[in-house]
């Protein structure tokens, strides 16, 4: 090989070098392409080889002239690269571009869903005068949510058009598993594994095959639960208006309506005046003639003291049931015409609360 073939080679792998370095786009292929040129195997590396066979000048000449097409690769392929980094860094700064003159904008912050709001009021006003929260099985056995409360088993609620049954581990002992239709269920547990006196109160969800206005099939409720010495409708009367004026306040109307239920003897119905339609009744879908149901209760029956293991002629009991979803309802200035709004997820209606 002459001098003058191998410079003509030389132009060539640089011009092919050259173009192929201004084409490259990205960081990657550009380190290929430097192992391709310049590499130990690369072209430029076999075309030197052939320098053992020039004689002493043109071998000089020709390694002048290789050196310098090398560096001019080098330079080519440093440009090259400084470009593509600059190039990248310009697309980061574009994507990742902030205008730190903007306005900030805040993050949507949630809220305690009003449920979850009212039962936290009740559980600050019934602690105020010693009740403590407990906690019972929201699936229980039927023997505590029906028969250690003096409900016979012809008794319409342990109907399977009223209570939600499991069919699954029925015992011996206790029957079937239910859907707790009443947090009353946690009565008996509680005689059963606390010395008395006690006082408590067990909030939880219950189940009923109801739907309309004023019922959901899954709702709260509050059990109130007193045991002590000289028990009487006074002590009853006196923690459920504590309550209730402390909760809707002092301007609102309360009535007692006489009823049976099978374990609270004697047992009344609870009423407050509708906020809905304000009391009137006119047209409402919540009410009753201006008055809304709020809870069941009354002085507890000497068997489902007896069912605790307490002797109801040494002590005595009330017990009260309020419907959470239905004190929510009758807030002052809620207003809130139909139950099932609270369980929509609708967050046009829950960020009102």
């Amino acid at each position: 090989m002459t001098s003058k073939s191998m410079i003509k080679d030389l132009e060539k792998i640089k011009n092919a070098a050259l173009k192929a370095i201004e084409k490259v786009g990205d960081a990657d292929a550009l380190q290929d392409l430097r192992v391709v040129y310049l590499g130990r195997k690369g072209e430029l590396t076999k075309l030197l080889k052939g320098l053992k066979d020039l004689d002493g000048g043109a071998r000089q000449e020709m390694g002048q002239v290789a050196n310098q097409v090398k560096q001019e690769l080098e330079a080519a392929l440093v440009a090259r690269e400084s470009a593509l980094e600059k190039a990248r860094f310009d697309a980061i700064a574009q994507e990742e571009w902030i205008d730190v003159t903007a306005p900030g904008v805040s993050q949507q912050e949630g809220s305690l869903h009003l449920v979850t709001q009212t039962i936290n009021r009740i559980v600050d006003i019934f602690s105020t005068i010693g009740f403590s929260r407990v906690s019972a099985p929201e699936v229980d056995w039927d023997y505590y949510a029906f028969e250690a409360l003096n409900m016979p088993k012809e008794h319409p609620a342990r109907d399977d058009w009223e209570t939600f049954f499991i069919d699954e581990h029925v015992s011996k002992r206790y029957g079937k598993q239910v859907l707790t239709p009443h947090t009353s269920n946690a009565q008996v547990r509680l005689l059963e594994e606390h010395d008395v006196p006690l006082k408590i109160i067990n909030i939880a969800r219950v189940y009923r095959r109801q739907a309309d206005a004023s019922h959901v099939p899954m709702f709260h409720q509050v059990e109130g639960f007193c045991v002590g010495d000289s028990i009487t409708i006074a002590d009853l009367k006196g923690t459920v208006e504590h309550f209730l004026y402390g909760f809707f306040g002092k301007d609102r109307k309360i009535r007692y309506r006489p009823y049976n239920f099978r374990f609270t003897e004697p047992s009344f119905e609870i009423d407050i005046d509708c906020d809905v339609c304000a009391g009137t009744g006119e047209n409402c879908r919540v009410c009753k003639g201006g008055w809304v149901e709020l809870a069941g209760a009354g002085l507890t029956h000497p068997h489902v003291l007896k069912a605790g293991g307490v002797d109801p002629k040494k002590y005595g009991a009330f017990a009260f049931g309020f419907g959470v979803e239905r004190i929510a309802m009758m807030g002052g200035g809620v207003s809130i015409p139909d139950m099932r709004m609270m369980y929509q997820n609708d967050v046009r209606f829950l960020k009102q609360f």
